[in-house]
């Protein structure tokens, strides 16, 4: 009955860290180029160190473990906005903007120009290009960026939009909303299989209606596991007092 019980608190466990993760997918689904998170669980089998000699041998348990989050990098859908800060990429990469921890890798391109002439994403980070960080002078103006990422103003050509390429997605690790950094080297030469957007922004890749099912299947899993719990807390209390009206 123990056996039972600690396999059965592994599982909501896990199922309690899975619906962290939905919450989570939920709660950014209108996040600019956010990207849904999913859980990677895996079997644990125990125990490893056993002796089949024994009258009763160990059985094996099956337990689940929580081994990590991995990110979902498909595309959101491009919805175009008109605004001349707001950018996306239509194929693979990601823009490089300026923290204090370093560059880091995004694809929320709702961008706007603070009060210095930055180009900054909404948390304030400055937006880089091949030549530094994207600045106006305040008499510029015509402020266009081309697919190529190359920036134009009325003062002429002021350089090109970084944008990161990494060949193995999962080599990035998330820092909050929709920031990534990652320790590999991308690549950033021109690709023909993307392109920067000028007046539009990528949207979430959460499936509102894929996450609701899931978080109506994990609830009922965890319901089942909590019931059986129950079971076998009245089967042990039934099997305590049974014991205890036996003649001495």
């Amino acid at each position: 009955m123990e056996n039972a019980s600690l396999v059965g608190l592994s599982r909501q466990v896990a199922l309690r860290r899975e619906l962290d993760v939905i919450a989570n997918n939920v709660a950014n689904m209108n996040t600019s180029g956010f990207k849904a998170e999913q859980l990677a669980l895996a079997e644990r089998v125990m125990p490893k160190a056993r002796d089949d000699q024994f009258q009763r041998p160990d059985r094996t348990l099956s337990f689940v473990e929580d081994l990590s989050t991995w990110h979902d990098q498909s595309p959101g859908v491009v919805q175009t906005t008109g605004g001349a800060n707001d950018f996306a990429i239509d194929g693979d990469g990601f823009f490089v903007v300026e923290t204090p921890a370093g560059p880091r890798y995004t694809r929320n391109g709702a961008f706007q120009i603070n009060a210095s002439g930055d180009l900054v994403t909404s948390e304030g980070a400055r937006v880089l290009s091949t030549a530094g960080p994207v600045q106006f002078a305040p008499t510029e103006t015509g402020f266009t960026v081309a697919g190529d990422g190359t920036i134009t103003t009325s003062e002429g050509i002021r350089g090109r939009l970084r944008v990161a390429r990494f060949s193995n997605m999962q080599d990035l690790t998330k820092e909050g909303g929709s920031l990534f950094s990652s320790t590999a080297i991308p690549n950033e030469t021109a690709s023909i299989r993307s392109r920067v957007v000028q007046g539009a922004i990528e949207k979430s890749n959460v499936k509102p209606i894929s996450e609701m099912s899931r978080l109506i299947e994990v609830t009922r899993a965890y319901e089942n596991v909590t019931g059986m719990l129950s079971r076998q807390d009245e089967m042990r209390r039934s099997a305590i007092e049974r014991l205890a009206d036996v003649p001495a």
